[in-house]
């Protein structure tokens, strides 16, 4: 479950429950959808998203790629043990607890992360018996 909510001090929060997987992405998108000027942050709470999947992820640097470019800046916070590890896995980043919630601030690793881990579905896709873009 994805709740929203725009907060006095100009920050849109969106906390995340659950599982941050396929069926995030339309609330996740929806988020952003009444943004007025006025707002200036959005702070993504991960507190309660105790796993996400590569889709997950996904739709989570789609929303940060979607806030940049109407000019906010991004706060992830809370970041859960699974999703953390997840990321690491996909960036190729060996041993357990890396700190990949505070590298996803840093622009270059969200870039190499959402290349990776689209290539991650695609196979996953391909395995899977269809082809992606087809």
């Amino acid at each position: 479950m994805i709740t929203t909510n725009v907060r006095r001090h100009s920050t849109v929060l969106v906390s995340v429950t659950g599982t941050l997987d396929e069926s995030a992405g339309p609330a996740l998108q929806q988020a952003l959808d009444g943004v007025t000027v006025g707002e200036r942050d959005l702070m993504v709470d991960l507190h309660g998203a105790m796993s996400m999947d590569v889709d997950g992820l996904l739709h989570l640097l789609a929303l940060h790629r979607r806030a940049e470019s109407l000019g906010l800046r991004v706060l992830v916070v809370g970041w859960q043990s699974q999703p953390q590890q997840l990321m690491a896995d996909v960036a190729g980043i060996r041993g357990r607890r890396s700190a990949t919630g505070e590298r996803y601030a840093v622009a270059g690793f969200r870039r190499l992360i959402e290349e990776r881990a689209q290539r991650a579905r695609d196979l996953s896709d391909f395995g899977a018996g269809w082809l992606s873009g087809v």
